[in-house]
């Protein structure tokens, strides 16, 4: 493996662990991926700026031909909190010649503090509220879009590694029968030069020979497109590596394979569920769409809003605030046949409960996409134990038919038949190997595990 063709790495073997190290800690995806999370904690910090303290500075003057119409001035602190409160301190000085007499204030200025609520619609939550309470479920399912594509990365990376795999596996089985069949004409050449076999026995070994050379050239290009796919996955600093000639894929253990994918200790699929990225992502939009269908109930609620303000010319005097003096604030309002607020109301349930029946649906999805591939990485279990034993015994016959040929008991034609059956053997041994290790694959996939 190198850097763009340079640099070698030391190592001539690359483990599943190792690479799958490299794609955990350098492959831009992952580092995508944190900002999916990003994403969802800065939507959730805009939404508590809402409940940011505000200042508020209001300044007006008319001046013409010498004479002062007015000159407005009236600041304010705000401080908003929960269930739609809203404490005020406030100060103003106004003058003029034309000044509204309700603005008059004393010549040094009038100081007000007060509170502002919402005793219907507003009351148990408003829009700040209802953006931040989303804002929350947002994180979450950022959190579970940010699992679910790491998630996806690595099973799409393990996959390359088990085709590379196979495709290394194929080639070595192809070079090894090449060597057998390349040894196996210099024989027959020698003995029909001898007089002790036909011509035609050269060409019959000669055709075995190119067709396990064509064999061999075929595992070469599949090798090399798999080292390609591979690569697309191995990166380290921002830089992107490529595996080498010479690098070689290491057959792993299914217990550190399972160990690798988070699968050693996973004995209940359904203890899984709550927790798997895509129902974990749906929960959060439901919760989202639970806060809008309260909100969208509480708009049928009268709208009543309220505003009391002491006032005082004696800021420095916490007892010249008294109820005397006041400045009080009443608004009412509610539409007759609340068409709006209904529509609005009754749009909200139905996606809450279109959101309910794709979350019903998902977990039936995943749980038995999960069983299938149990039985699948069962049957491919089983299977890989009879290719062993029948390899084991094609190796016996083509031995046995090898004994018979030196006896003069057999012919080239039966010797080259039985390594024929035992490379396809080999192949179907390497295929299935490779199908259980992405079924092992496939089942994290499933779980929606994730580091």
């Amino acid at each position: 493996m190198s850097v763009m063709g340079q640099n070698e790495i030391p190592s001539q073997t690359l483990s599943f662990e190792e690479y799958l190290g490299y794609v955990k800690k350098y492959h831009p995806i992952m580092k995508q991926a944190e900002l999916t999370l990003s994403s969802g904690e800065a939507n959730l910090l805009k939404a508590r700026g809402g409940f940011d303290p505000k200042i508020e500075v209001d300044y007006s003057r008319k001046t013409f031909k010498g004479t002062e119409y007015y000159d407005i001035f009236y600041s304010t602190f705000k401080v908003p909190t929960w269930y739609g409160i809203e404490f005020k301190a406030n100060y103003e000085n106004n003058s003029g010649y034309y000044l509204d007499p309700s603005l008059t204030v004393p010549e040094d200025g009038l100081y007000s503090a007060g509170v502002s609520f919402s005793l219907a619609q507003g009351l148990l939550i408003d829009d700040r509220m209802a953006t931040l309470k989303k804002a929350k479920y947002f994180k979450e399912q950022s959190q579970a879009e940010r699992d679910l594509l790491i998630n996806n990365v690595l099973f799409a990376a393990s996959k390359a590694y088990f085709n590379w795999l196979e495709a290394s596996n194929e080639l070595q089985i192809y070079q090894d029968f090449l060597e057998n069949a390349k040894v196996r004409l210099s024989a027959v050449e020698k003995s029909a030069n001898a007089g002790d076999l036909a011509q035609i026995d050269i060409t019959e070994a000669k055709i075995i020979y190119q067709n396990r050379l064509l064999g061999l050239e075929a595992a070469k290009l599949q090798t090399k497109k798999t080292s390609l796919e591979l690569s697309n996955y191995l990166w380290v600093n921002d830089i992107p590596m490529e595996v080498q000639v010479g690098i070689l894929p290491e057959v792993p253990t299914l217990e550190n394979l399972k160990a690798s994918l988070l699968l050693e200790d996973i004995e209940n699929n359904d203890e899984l569920l709550d927790f798997h990225p895509k129902i974990m992502s749906l929960d959060a939009k439901i919760g989202q769409l639970d806060i809008d269908k309260f909100y969208k109930q509480t708009k049928l609620l009268p709208k009543l809003d309220l505003q009391y303000n002491f006032l005082t010319q004696d800021v420095d005097q916490l007892n010249s605030f008294n109820t005397s003096n006041y400045k009080a604030y009443v608004n009412f309002s509610m539409p007759l046949f609340l068409r709006k607020e209904r529509g609005d109301l009754k749009l909200a349930k139905l996606k809450l409960q279109d959101a309910k029946y794709d979350r019903i649906s998902e977990v039936l999805n995943i749980r038995n996409k999960a069983e299938a591939i149990q039985a699948e990485i069962s049957s491919l279990s089983t299977q890989n134990e009879l290719i062993k034993n029948m390899v084991s015994d094609y190796e016996i016959m083509v031995q046995a038919e090898e004994r018979k040929f030196t006896l003069g008991d057999s012919s080239l034609f039966l010797i080259n038949s039985r390594e024929q059956k035992l490379i396809d053997a080999q192949l179907k041994e390497n295929n299935l190997a490779t199908k259980q290790f992405i079924a092992i694959a496939k089942l994290y996939n499933s779980l929606g595990l994730s580091i």
